[in-house]
């Protein structure tokens, strides 16, 4: 008894797709081995196969799919996708992870692929797909900033658990969520490879990132030149105001770095306000659009 109690414990600690899927998105060319838990991957007719509706990446590089449909000519594809029976039409597989083998099979012209056969409910198909991209495919930093505040924000995911299940440190996944405070036009040129997370990174504080970030690509700086330009942007903005009420008190390091964090695992800016001396204070959320409204009161009421 106590047995299924643990099973059933580890399931929902990581959410299934994070501990059920990793060793299905291992690299293509590692081919995982099967277990009592694991059905057999099978071959099943490709016009059987569907994609996912609701799958998170929507590009494909037509180069890369070139490249992978050569080698799928000559060596056929060595990593089974994961699929589950349609919902909406039984007599059809829809795609869970592998979409991108999918369609560079039908470019080689394949009549079957090898599936793996799970039973994943919408949720956990989402999950998975998010998974399987920031694993596998090149994403840029910004939009696997966007996989990791899905992961958080629609499954209660915290930083220190997708830095364990994806083999990421949290450092890492902090770093690039900040990003996502950047302006849309920043996040763009990160996107479009213009930026690399490095520069915007340099970014995140300065009070006028877009100017920052056209100069930086216009002048072609390095990562330490903007770093040096982002500082230079941020010292005169902070001087000291001259009021006949209480002046601002300067908030220490350790307030600074919480409110970073903070910011990196809401994807919004966080200011904390805590009096000295006192164990009392304010924390102030600001977000941008509804939709990230809506994804802080999900969180604050999945959180009770």
């Amino acid at each position: 008894m106590a047995k299924k109690a643990d099973k059933k414990e580890h399931r929902r600690g990581l959410g299934r797709g994070l501990s059920a899927l990793m060793a299905d998105v291992a690299p293509e060319e590692a081919v995982p081995q099967a277990d009592g838990n694991r059905q057999p991957d099978r071959l099943v007719p490709i016009e059987k196969v569907v994609p996912n509706p609701d799958q998170p990446r929507r590009t494909f590089t037509q180069s890369q799919l070139d490249e992978l449909s050569n080698s799928i000519r000559t060596k056929g594809i060595i990593q089974p996708l994961i699929v589950r029976v349609n919902p909406r039409n039984a007599d059809q597989f829809e795609i869970v992870a592998g979409e991108r083998r999918w369609r560079a099979a039908q470019m080689a012209q394949l009549h079957e692929i090898p599936v793996l056969v799970r039973e994943f409910d919408d949720t956990e198909v989402l999950e998975v797909a998010i998974i399987e991209n920031i694993q596998r495919a090149d994403l840029n930093p910004i939009e696997e900033a966007a996989g990791y505040r899905q992961l958080m924000f629609k499954f209660g995911h915290t930083q220190e658990k997708l830095a364990e299940a994806l083999g990421k440190s949290r450092s890492h996944i902090a770093n690039l969520m900040r990003l996502l405070n950047l302006p849309e036009t920043v996040k763009d040129l990160v996107s479009e490879g213009a930026l690399s997370a490095g520069h915007a990174r340099a970014l995140i504080t300065a009070t006028n990132p877009e100017d920052l970030a056209q100069e930086i690509v216009d002048k072609g700086l390095s990562v330490r030149e903007t770093e040096r330009l982002a500082k230079g942007s941020v010292q005169p903005a902070a001087p000291k105001p001259r009021s006949s009420g209480s002046s601002k008190i300067e908030k220490d390091a350790d307030t600074k770095a919480l409110e970073g964090d903070l910011s990196a695992a809401l994807s919004m800016k966080v200011s904390i306000d805590h009096a000295p001396g006192q164990e009392k204070g304010r924390v102030s959320i600001s977000y941008e659009t509804l939709e990230q409204l809506d994804a802080l009161c999900a969180l604050l009421s999945t959180s009770r």
